[in-house]
């Protein structure tokens, strides 16, 4: 009796641990949010930030439109420009990296951007890499094209906390499995 049921728990980690494998795979999607207020902005300190972002080769050969940026951490801590655009350097053409040297609040992980697009000719970011003083690097995928008048990105704040929590979670339960195979075995 022993044997049936080590082997059905044993299959049962191997299933948890491919479906979590699966879970954490996806990809997140950018969103519009329309009630994003850039208004909050607190000013503690003064901090360097380096943000690269990469045009898709699927975008528009170049860009006349106006971009802005804010980025952040869950703390209130924002650092927004409200102009990363300019036609003299041509920025954001099709297939290329634009790096931006930029000064704001010090903010700790950050967890969330948003572009702002305003004009005629439509954009596709590919990625937003970000560097910071109290940071590590953070990418954020875009692969879409940036809607006109609305800030757009990503926000992983709150996920952030709780699938940090539900991972420490799930942990334990694999190592009480863990414990329960070896004695049984």
């Amino acid at each position: 009796m022993k044997g049936p049921i080590s082997f059905l728990l044993l299959l049962s980690l191997i299933f948890i641990l491919f479906t979590e494998a699966k879970s954490t795979s996806f990809q997140l999607q950018p969103r519009a949010f329309e009630s994003f207020n850039v208004s909050y902005i607190q000013n503690l300190g003064s901090c360097s930030y380096t943000v690269i972002i990469t045009t898709s080769c699927s975008s528009s050969k170049y860009t006349r439109d106006q971009i802005s940026i804010a980025f952040g951490d869950a703390y209130g801590n924002q650092i927004y420009v409200p102009r990363l655009d300019d036609p003299s350097t041509r920025a954001f053409e099709r297939c290329s990296s634009d790096t931006f040297q930029l000064t704001g609040p010090c903010a700790y992980q950050i967890c969330y951007v948003y572009l702002y697009r305003s004009g005629p000719d439509g954009w596709k970011p590919e990625s937003l890499k970000i560097y910071g003083y109290n940071t590590r690097a953070v990418t954020f995928n875009y692969n879409t094209f940036i809607p006109g008048d609305t800030w757009y990105g990503f926000n992983l704040c709150q996920s952030a906390s709780s699938s940090n929590h539900q991972s420490v979670s799930r942990w334990f339960i694999y190592v009480i499995l863990g414990f329960v195979i070896t004695f049984l075995l």
